[in-house]
């Protein structure tokens, strides 16, 4: 882990990236650089910490995170460098205003749960979660495609990590209507079985309502098509919970679509959806939904989802006469 610093200077534009009691090693040759960039140089700061200036093609919206170590890498500093434009931020609305505008496509993020050194759980004859739901995801992916009016982007389109935050982060960057996150349920005893379906609880929407409002990198964005960096913290919080009250209701009710779809195809653990304060469903103006695809740890369920011909039958089952439609 590192300790690092971050800021823009303007005129003319460019990020400023301070990591404490560090240099470059030896033989760094600075690489090439094109978009946003226009050029990087190093140089000391303090006489002890690493400096690294960007220069910028135009103003950007930073935001950064650290990666924890997998396979042969060590920590990795992650930047994104997002415009700053109007037209960049994410103008979020719900299901029922994308179906009603018809001005484009409905966008449905589709979240692999796991991947890269998180594998999830492993069923009895070794099936990781991580395959199994990365392999459910782009089958729902080619079944959403293939509906007139939806468009489906995958979060994650290979074996690699990403933090449970920043995976609703980029469903919103994506212009997101509804995010959906596939999973395989495990217990330790093999007998569970059945899908189920899962939204925010309501303690789970309070603790992400309370850290929105005091993440300044937060207030910035848009949350329900309203930026609150200009608000007092009383209309921040009431245009907040809103924006919330209205996501958690568009939840709830796509959600209840895709169990009783489900339902057609197989059993479910549970008659009802359920409610858990995962962190994925934490978005203020997405909707957005876990789905527990099947046990893993069940033998005949894990065979299951290991057969293409039920994921195409369970994947297609909220796309047929459930889900949210142009009609």
């Amino acid at each position: 882990p590192l300790q690092y610093k971050l800021f823009g200077l303007e005129n003319p534009d460019r990020l400023v990236l301070d990591i404490e009691a560090s240099k470059l090693a030896a033989g760094f040759a600075t690489p090439k650089v094109e978009g946003r960039l226009r050029g990087l140089r190093t140089g000391v700061q303090n006489g002890k910490d690493l400096r690294v200036v960007f220069d910028l093609a135009e103003g950007v919206k930073p935001k950064s995170f650290l990666l924890p170590p997998a396979d042969k890498m060590g920590y990795r500093l992650v930047l994104d460098l997002a415009p700053i434009t109007d037209a960049a931020k994410p103008v979020v609305r719900t299901v029922e205003q994308a179906v009603a505008s018809k001005e484009r496509d409905i966008v449905i993020a589709i979240d692999a749960g796991h991947g890269g050194e998180d594998p999830g759980a492993r069923g009895a004859s070794g099936s990781w979660e991580k395959s199994i739901t990365l392999a459910m995801s782009e089958e729902l992916k080619r079944r959403i495609d293939a509906e007139p009016g939806l468009k489906a982007v995958l979060i994650r389109d290979g074996d690699y990590f990403i933090p449970l935050q920043k995976r609703y982060q980029k469903a919103r960057e994506a212009h997101a209507d509804l995010f959906v996150s596939i999973h395989a349920d495990a217990f330790h005893k093999p007998t569970a079985s059945g899908s189920s379906v899962f939204v925010l609880s309501t303690r789970g929407a309070s603790g992400e309502a309370a850290r929105w409002l005091a993440d300044s990198e937060n207030r910035s964005d848009l949350v329900g098509g309203v930026s609150l960096d200009d608000k007092d913290n009383t209309l921040a919080a009431v245009l907040l919970d809103l924006s919330q009250s209205a996501t958690m209701k568009a939840s709830d009710d796509v959600a209840n679509h895709v169990l009783d779809a489900m339902k057609r195809v197989g059993k479910t653990h549970k008659p009802n959806v359920e409610h858990a304060n995962f962190v994925v469903l934490r978005s203020p103006d997405v909707p957005a939904m876990l789905v527990e695809t099947a046990f893993i740890s069940n033998p005949g369920e894990e065979k299951k989802l290991n057969d293409p011909a039920h994921r195409t039958r369970l994947a297609a089952a909220p796309c047929s006469n459930s889900g949210p439609s142009r009609s």
